[in-house]
């Protein structure tokens, strides 16, 4: 009946619109459709002036003239009063990627669903007898599938309703006498059972995941946050500070000037003042000599007499002792105390900006990633690193871009310095180390691969590496490892190598020293709490060198 009932649908509807005749027409070919649609159809071939037909491409000149067809119209009526619906919109249709009904004929509808019994897909039409049958009962009815047929046996054409646990496969009755005799085989629904139960478990297991996943997502969505209100604040009150230096400073600027120009002032006016004074007492002086000049020529003796004592008689010398005439270095001495202050600060910054960078760069929300397990792993955290000639004892010679250092018998003419070591044959890095950091070291003889903070003593026993809590120490020699560190020394096993391996976390506090060979051997791992950088050192006997590594 409903096979009827589609074929009704396809034979009264217009095949433009899909849906029932309104005022059908037959136009000159046979073929009907709504009045209304074939007049659209044929507006857009006006250009033309051929209309043709919409099914069977037949053309005609001049544009057939359209009458309704009444009887037609009139069977269309009744059919609608008898309870005929319109034919399925387009998108009824299955296309290419729908799973299409099995049992329509001509254009086929959607699957509704599929029976994994039938091994068949249904319209909603055709799965009626399913619902209404008492033979379709028991009938398993799934959403539309593609794969029924992969229920089907390959090999014997049956349902694969077995699951053989051997195997991990479906398989039919059959197979369970042949290809799989002897294998533990179980019903698949029972099967589906088993793993339905761990299924569940499994996705119990991922909403708990998911649940804390969520909880790790908000917690570092706060974090986030934290970090940004920290930055923000640390940004504006550094912000503030430098900007009271930069004051403090420019006041300082200011005052000096002030009293440099104070000062010029005093001294110029000074000056000025005895200038004027001479310049006034060479004026009297000046006259006086025109007055004893004229006196000279006088020739009446008794009139020479009679003048000589008031004109000879001299008025006091103005005081010139004060006046010392010496090298220009009048404010020189200022000029040179500012040049100091100014590298006092130099020192000051440098120094202390070493621990605020470390201070910045030892922010770390996240945990710690783990140690790398390949010398490849390794080289990707490689620092190019040099050593300080400042630092150097002056029994050690530095070359190849202060990457190598050899132990000599003769002082090296280095300048005098605070920083340099004066009791042991070391050195330390340029460069301080912060965060993940690897260099290697190759050697010659007995070398001490270390790192240390930088105020560690430069004299004295306590200077050495390891023998002190500001410095961590792998005494390398021909056929041994000794680890020092506060003055504790601890045996090491391992291969010996001529190239040590150094990896430093200084945000996770592991210090790690390795032998690279053809294969890299953990020898000694420290795990400890960096509160400075550290610097990379070296004690050489013989010669060293940091390796330039890729």
């Amino acid at each position: 009946m409903a096979q009827r009932d589609q074929l009704d649908r396809e034979t009264f509807s217009c095949p433009i619109c899909l849906d029932l005749l309104k005022d059908p027409v037959a136009i000159p070919c046979g073929h009907s459709y709504c009045m209304s649609c074939i007049k659209g159809f044929w507006d857009g071939e006006d250009q033309r002036k051929i209309y043709s037909c919409p099914q069977c491409r037949e053309a005609f000149t001049p544009r057939p003239v359209l009458k309704k067809n009444t009887m037609l119209a009139a069977l269309v009526e009744q059919l609608k009063k008898t309870g005929l619906q319109a034919a399925p919109a387009d998108h009824c249709y299955a296309g290419p990627e729908d799973v299409a009904c099995d049992v329509c004929t001509g254009r086929k509808l959607k699957a509704f669903k599929s029976c994994l019994v039938c091994l068949a897909s249904y319209c909603e039409n055709h799965l009626q007898s399913h619902y209404e049958s008492p033979t379709f009962k028991k009938h398993k009815l799934v959403e539309p599938s593609k794969k029924l047929q992969e229920n089907i046996c390959s090999l014997h054409g049956r349902m694969m309703e077995i699951f053989c646990c051997t195997d991990k496969k479906g398989i039919c009755y059959l197979c369970t006498m042949e290809d799989h005799k002897g294998h533990d085989t179980v019903p698949a629904a029972a099967e589906r059972t088993e793993r339905q139960r761990e299924l569940e478990v499994s996705r119990l297991n991922i909403q708990q995941r998911i649940q804390d996943r969520e909880k790790d997502v908000k917690l570092l969505q706060q974090e986030v946050e934290a970090v940004s209100r920290s930055a923000d604040k640390a940004v504006e009150d550094s912000e503030k500070i430098f900007t009271q230096l930069i004051r403090l400073l420019q006041k300082r600027s200011s005052d000096v000037k002030q009293q440099i120009r104070s000062q010029q002032e005093t001294e110029v006016s000074g000056v000025k003042e005895l200038q004027e004074k001479l310049q006034q007492e060479i004026t009297e002086l000046k006259r006086k000599d025109a007055e004893l000049k004229q006196l000279s020529h006088t020739e009446d003796h008794n009139q020479f007499l009679h003048n000589y004592p008031s004109v000879s008689q001299l008025s006091e010398a103005t005081d010139s002792s004060s006046i010392n005439i010496r090298p220009l270095r009048y404010f020189e001495d200022v000029t040179a105390a500012v040049s100091e202050l100014r590298d006092k600060l130099k020192d000051i910054l440098r120094d202390k900006w070493t621990n605020i960078s470390w201070l910045v760069s030892n922010v770390d929300v996240l945990l710690p990633q783990p140690e790398p397990k390949t010398r490849a792993g390794f080289l990707r955290y490689s620092r190019e690193i040099t050593l300080d000639p400042n630092t150097a004892h002056t029994n050690l010679l530095l070359s190849e871009g202060n990457r190598k250092v050899e132990c000599m018998s003769q002082q090296q003419s280095y300048s005098s310095h605070t920083d340099r070591f004066t009791s042991c044959f070391q050195v330390l890095s340029r460069e301080s180390l912060t965060g993940r950091c690897y260099w290697e070291v190759e050697r010659r003889g007995a070398v001490f691969v270390a790192v240390a903070y930088k105020n560690i003593s430069r004299a004295g026993y306590e200077s050495l590496f390891g023998r002190n809590d500001k410095s961590w120490s792998l005494t390398c020699s021909t056929n041994s490892y000794i680890f020092w560190f506060n003055n504790i020394n601890s045996p090491i096993s391992g291969p010996v190598s001529s190239r040590v391996g150094v990896y430093l976390d200084h945000k996770a506090g592991i210090l790690s020293f390795y032998s690279v060979s053809e294969t890299i051997t953990l020898l000694h791992r420290v795990q400890t709490t960096f509160t400075q950088p550290l610097y990379a050192g070296l004690y050489v006997f013989s010669t060293a060198e940091l390796c330039k590594v890729k």
